[in-house]
């Protein structure tokens, strides 16, 4: 396996992005490969490259009217865009001069290290310009035919550096070191926020022991003797940097009372680990967050399959009736309800019943990490983790 085996999907999705849209960002948490991606698409369309993080590459565009004016037909690729956020401003003008000119698409590839800088920047000054696909870590669809097992790919997480590292060891100490650098450098480079790392660090870790669990920010502010608000803010932060994921509550009306705060997840499996000290699958099995992990796990690669536009929660009485995750699809009249399990032969559960009955699901699977498909009771399969998300995939527009 390569370094990383891009998507297809996701090259596709940008390129057909081109053609709709004069920008489209490219967003993802650092290390998971949009440079490589954007090297590609650049090579194939003979665009102009800046590295935004190159002192030579900012001089150029001193005045990046008269610069990027000379490159109105060709693509023209900006990376690590926050190192010059006053672009906004310009890359405006220069889409609705080319825009005057029969020039519509197709004009700046730009790439950022989360969400944070560029949906807050650029929401303003390219509103209607600019269309955003994302990026994230490596997921089951990528090793399918490749050689790290899903073992691999649960404990390592799909940062390509720690699922493609010689060992074990050697992955968890590259996940240790990128949760240090975020935490001590490019929080501040991302946001231009000085924030408490160690207290980041206790909140992010607080986060992974509690991985799936409904969001206590008063619970959690005591234990960090700090506000509920700051706690709050703190997880904004997280969510806005891509690495933890807040699933909110579905409602339903059926008179019943509904648990209403999100469920959190730290989103790359091999961070959890790496917060927690999880150093190998021996560790990892007999951990008290495994069977939370897993559902985290199947989750991510779940939503990262799902067609653009689908909606996703989770559904919860306080009695007890529940499912992981509910997918309202587009088109679809009815979602899908999801069960995540570990076992390898898991029945449903009453309050599965219930809940499923509750949404009115259209379908109802319970997934797990084996190959096995087979109906457990009526209207509802247990289907494995690599061949559901191949179907979700299946159903992108």
């Amino acid at each position: 396996m390569e370094r990383r085996v891009l998507p297809r999907r996701v090259e596709r999705a940008v390129n057909e992005a081109l053609a709709r849209q004069a920008a489209v960002g490219l967003i993802g948490p650092r290390q998971v490969g949009k440079t490589t991606l954007a090297w590609r698409i650049a090579e194939s369309r003979d665009a102009l490259y800046l590295d935004l993080e190159s002192s030579a590459d900012r001089i150029k565009l001193g005045d990046p009217n008269l610069f990027l004016g000379e490159y109105e037909d060709r693509l023209v690729v900006l990376d690590e865009i926050h190192r010059a956020p006053e672009l906004f401003r310009d890359l405006r003008g220069l889409i609705d001069r080319g825009r005057r000119r029969g020039k519509r698409h197709g004009r700046f590839l730009i790439l950022g290290s989360a969400s944070i800088d560029l949906l807050r920047q650029s929401g303003e000054s390219l509103a209607g310009r600019i269309e955003y696909v994302e990026l994230g870590p490596v997921d089951v669809l990528e090793i399918a035919a490749e050689a790290p097992p899903l073992t691999s790919l649960w404990l390592r997480g799909g940062f390509p550096d720690s699922l493609l590292a010689d060992s074990d060891a050697e992955s968890l100490a590259l996940r240790q070191s990128f949760v240090r650098t975020y935490l001590h450098r490019d929080v501040f480079d991302l946001t231009g926020r000085r924030l408490p790392a160690e207290t980041l660090e206790r909140l992010w870790t607080m986060l992974a022991h509690g991985q799936g669990t409904v969001l206590n920010a008063s619970k959690l502010a005591a234990s960090l003797a700090v506000s509920a608000p700051t706690v709050s803010t703190y997880v904004d932060l997280l969510v806005d940097l891509m690495l933890v994921r807040r699933l909110p509550p579905v409602r339903a009306n059926v008179g019943k009372r509904l648990v209403k705060s999100p469920r959190v997840y730290v989103r790359d499996s091999g961070l959890v680990h790496a917060l927690l000290g999880i150093a190998d699958y021996n560790a990892l099995a007999g951990h008290p967050v495994a069977g939370a992990s897993w559902e985290g796990f199947v989750v991510e690669n779940l939503l990262g399959a799902a067609p653009q536009g689908a909606r996703a929660g989770f559904y919860r009485t306080r009695s007890g009736a529940e499912i992981d995750l509910v997918l309202e699809l587009p088109g679809e009249q009815r979602p899908w309800a999801i069960e995540i399990k570990r076992a390898s032969a898991p029945r449903p559960s009453r309050g599965l019943h219930h809940a499923r009955e509750d949404v009115k699901a259209d379908r109802t699977y319970i997934v797990v990490g084996g190959a096995e498909r087979y109906p457990v009771a009526r209207g509802i399969e247990v289907i494995g983790l690599a061949d559901l998300t191949r179907l979700l995939a299946r159903e992108r527009p």
